[in-house]
């Protein structure tokens, strides 16, 4: 029999109404808690009134909902789009999801805040389930407070999976509002948003209607929420205290001595300070203030201190002074090094001429033996006989040199990957990436097939395949030949394969025909080229686009 209540099969029996009902453009949905008696187990229904054709839009989310597998999302055992009747056995349109037992997050926020750490661990897992079905093609819905459940294993839950309808940007300004949630709480604990500024400035990114300020991506708001927290600087310990003693030492030694080297302005009326001695002859004149107003510069009071840990040598005295041993120069050595300096400097003055005189030969007779090397040949030509105007290089055997390849030759590409920095991590169809340059044009490299939008479901801005050339070459454009004309593309250039999209410089851009030339403006010398799509075309499962043959022309 089926249940007089909500005319669903008589498999499922129901307990209780939970939620209030969801009201949708082509009528009402609502939510019951119910018991598999095939299966003994409990589940969540939900019946959509009327049964039938104002149905069909919401049982067909369902069934693409029911090819996801995470745990992030309550998975979709059951739908049926209903005959009509819902008294009859059947009639009712309905979809059955896994039952997700725990605390919903309203509960918990009633309580206040919820810790950085597991705003961070609940806010990641949902937006990872949520990007799993925006892969697939699928706006969740249904975002809200009383849908999401901690499960009691630490994981967390989406109920009501599908809503009746949704969107991508919807999703993320919802994952913004459940963040923003978590940092205030709601109820009599509310407070106001505090915490690590990078969760309020992502909450506030994800609720942001802005142009160029919002999320691009649910994926990046999981990569982001999955990013090390920022922390502050460490303080620095607290020195030793035999380091910080020595250190003061120093220190102090150190504004001793730039206080002594500073020149020190008498007042008038005052005498000058008695300059500090320094070893040196008893004929040595001290220095003598001319005036008060004069300046006179301090010289060091007392010699370099030495380095730490080391004791300073004991000074030998000479005969007749107090200079210590090899502190001051003798002055017989001065003499001797005086010397010294102008004997080099002679023999520099003497072998640079001399340098430049041979460089001058040598370069005069190497121009000498070439140009009459050069006068010598074209005066043999000459004289000799001409060559038959029928005569040709290489005509002989293939003998002679090969010619120069003209312009616009093909480079040979020496391998390729593909480049999708806005992914999610999931396969391209990589392996077909070398059928896009292996000179058939029947073969090819296609894009996954996106739903709901050419531009790549609103999931990412593009996805590309970057050729590597080998080495710089100087590249003048790319032709691009597809079997799905109407796709958008950016031809880009860079000198390495690994970096942001920005670091690729824009050549030419265009919309694809089957055969599309894409000339660069100037000349442009690099390594690797990104064939960049920037939207797809319709295909009958969705939104996709193909390389066939990727050809890039060089300067010749």
């Amino acid at each position: 029999m089926a249940s007089t209540t909500t005319g669903l099969p008589d498999r499922y029996r129901p307990l209780d109404q939970i939620g209030p009902d969801e009201t949708t453009p082509t009528g009402v949905i609502q939510s019951w808690r119910a018991k598999d008696r095939v299966l003994n187990r409990d589940v969540a229904i939900r019946v959509h009134v009327p049964a039938g054709p104002a149905a069909h839009a919401w049982i067909t989310r369902a069934l693409t909902a029911g090819g996801l597998a995470t745990p992030a999302l309550a998975m979709v055992y059951d739908a049926s789009e209903g005959s009509g009747d819902p008294q009859a056995p059947g009639g009712a349109a309905y979809v059955v999801n896994e039952w997700i037992d725990g605390e919903t997050l309203a509960e918990r926020l009633r309580s206040g805040p919820m810790p950085e750490r597991d705003v961070r661990l609940v806010l990641r897992r949902l937006a990872e389930g949520v990007a799993e079905a925006h892969r697939v093609g699928l706006a969740v819905g249904g975002l809200t407070l009383e849908n999401v459940v901690l499960r009691p294993n630490g994981l967390v839950g989406l109920r009501a999976v599908p809503a009746a309808s949704g969107t991508v940007h919807g999703d993320i300004t919802a994952l913004g509002e459940l963040l923003e949630a978590c940092l205030t709480g709601v109820g009599p604990g509310a407070r106001t948003a505090t915490g690590p500024s990078d969760l309020v400035a992502l909450a506030r990114r994800a609720r942001s209607t802005e142009p160029g300020q919002g999320l691009s991506s649910v994926a990046a708001m999981a990569s982001l929420l999955a990013e090390r927290p920022r922390t502050g600087p460490t303080p620095p310990l607290p020195p030793h205290r035999g380091e910080d003693a020595e250190g003061g030492r120093r220190r102090r030694g150190r504004d001793r001595r730039a206080e002594a080297a500073a020149p020190v302005r008498l007042e008038p009326g005052t005498l000058p300070p008695v300059p500090p001695v320094r070893p040196g002859g008893d004929d040595e004149p001290a220095p003598v203030a001319r005036s008060p107003h004069d300046t006179i510069a301090a010289g060091p009071a007392l010699p370099p201190a030495p380095p730490a840990g080391e004791e300073e040598p004991f000074g030998v005295l000479h005969a007749g002074g107090s200079t210590p041993a090899g502190r001051y120069a003798d002055p017989a050595d001065l003499d001797e090094d005086d010397e010294d300096d102008a004997r080099k400097h002679r023999l520099v003055v003497v072998a640079l001429p001399l340098l430049a005189l041979l460089v001058v030969i040598a370069l005069a007779w190497w121009i000498g033996s070439s140009v009459l090397s050069v006068t010598d040949a074209v005066d043999e030509d000459i004289d000799g006989s001409t060559p038959p105007a029928t005569s040709a290089p290489g005509a002989e055997g293939g003998a002679g040199e090969e010619p120069a390849g003209e312009p616009g030759s093909a480079a040979a590409i020496a391998g390729a990957q593909v480049y999708d920095p806005f992914g999610d991590g999931a396969p391209e169809n990589d392996d077909d990436v070398p059928l896009s340059y292996d000179g058939d044009p029947a073969t090819s490299w296609p894009t996954l097939t996106y739903r709901g939008s050419p531009a790549f479901g609103n999931l990412k801005p593009g996805v590309g395949v970057v050729y590597d050339l080998g080495s710089p070459q100087d590249l003048t454009g790319v032709t691009v030949q597809t079997a799905l004309p109407g796709a958008t593309v950016e031809i880009r250039t860079a000198d390495t394969a690994d970096g942001a999209l920005d670091d690729f410089a824009v050549a030419a851009n265009g919309t694809l025909e089957q055969h599309t030339e894409l000339p660069f403006d100037d000349t442009v010398t690099a390594r690797y080229v990104l064939v960049w799509l920037t939207g797809l075309v319709d295909s009958p499962d969705g939104f996709s686009a193909e390389l066939a043959e990727v050809e890039i022309s060089t300067a010749g």
